[in-house]
This record gives structure tokens, C-alpha cells and sequence, in this order.
């Protein structure tokens, strides 16, 4: 994950939790939002300490007020699952909260119509912003691929589709060594 969500590029970064939790349990954020931490108790429905993909779409929902996917949710638990338990803790899900505001942010600032989900020329301009440059039936295929009746991407998904195309860049240039393209 290193290098993702460098400054300028357009894509948000991770946020950062230094405090340590305490012994067992939640221990409470020190340092912490303690608004994050009640939220964080609030999705661990099991009370593990711990927040798996399941847990984590019960609580998330879109603009549209749909939950989202379980892809978006599985992707964003392995992203900061620093231990590969297929969970996260209560600073891992600190990062995640983060992360996933910082997201909004950027999908907010291009669904300009506020409905909750983007079309064909928001998504084209939030990726132009981020340096790509796709043809419009690229664009429409991939819309067409997460909503095929309405071609709109949601927040869950545009974050599953950025995060995609990040690591699918990140990928190439590392074998693309001569830079040719």
C-alpha cells in the first residue's frame, strides 16, 4: 500500500492512528475521535473487538442510501488489515473511517448534481483529474458493469473502481521499466 494516496496525484490518502488500543476489548481511543470509537462499537455487532466485511456493509450505505457492496467492503478490509485476520481493529477501522471520508470527499466535489451517484461525464472528469485518460466507451463499459440500468456509480463502487485502476497503474509502471508504454 505504500506510494497510495501521495499528495497532488488526486487520489486521498490513508489516515493515520497512532494510539494503541488497550487490553483487551475496545480500550478506547487514546488520542482518538472518540465519535469514531462509538461508531466502531456500534458495527462490531459481535462484540469481537474485531470488524469483518459483514459487519462493516451492515453499517456503511451510499448516497442513495443503498449499503455498500461487499466487494467494496471485503477490498477495504483487506486494505488495511495489517495482520491478514480477514478483520479489523479498532485503529486498523480509524485509518478505514478516514480513508473512506476522504473518498467521499472526492466523490462529492464531482457528483455536481448531489444525487448520490455519478454519471458518464462526472466519472470521466474524476479521473481526467487523476490523470487518466480512457475513451467514452471505456467509461461506459465500466458503468455499465456495476449498474447496468442506470450507469451510475455510487461511492462504494467509485472507490472499488479508483482503487482498481490505482493498483492495476501501479502494477504496470513497475514492469514497464524502459517507460514505454
Amino acid at each position: 500500500m505504500a506510494g497510495y494516496g501521495q499528495p497532488g496525484q488526486g487520489y486521498p490518502g490513508q489516515g493515520g492512528y497512532t494510539g494503541q488500543q488497550g487490553q483487551g476489548g475496545y480500550g478506547g481511543p487514546q488520542g482518538g475521535n472518540q465519535l469514531v470509537f462509538q461508531w466502531f462499537q456500534a458495527v462490531d455487532v459481535d462484540r469481537s473487538g474485531h470488524i469483518n466485511a459483514i459487519e462493516l456493509q451492515q453499517a456503511l450505505v451510499n448516497g442513495n442510501m443503498s449499503k455498500f457492496s461487499e466487494e467494496a467492503c471485503r477490498m477495504m478490509i483487506d486494505l488495511f488489515d495489517a495482520n491478514k485476520s480477514g478483520t479489523i481493529d479498532m485503529n486498523e477501522f480509524v485509518q478505514l473511517f478516514n480513508y473512506i471520508n476522504q473518498w467521499k470527499g472526492v466523490f462529492q466535489g464531482f457528483d455536481k448534481d448531489q444525487s448520490g451517484s455519478i454519471d458518464l461525464n462526472e466519472f470521466s472528469q474524476a479521473l481526467q483529474q487523476m490523470q487518466y485518460r480512457f475513451s467514452q466507451t471505456f467509461l461506459q463499459n465500466i458503468l455499465t458493469k456495476y449498474d447496468p440500468r442506470t450507469r451510475r456509480l455510487t461511492l462504494d463502487n467509485f472507490i472499488v473502481v479508483c482503487f482498481s485502476l490505482k493498483r492495476l497503474t501501479d502494477s504496470f509502471q513497475r514492469r514497464d521499466r524502459e517507460m514505454r508504454g
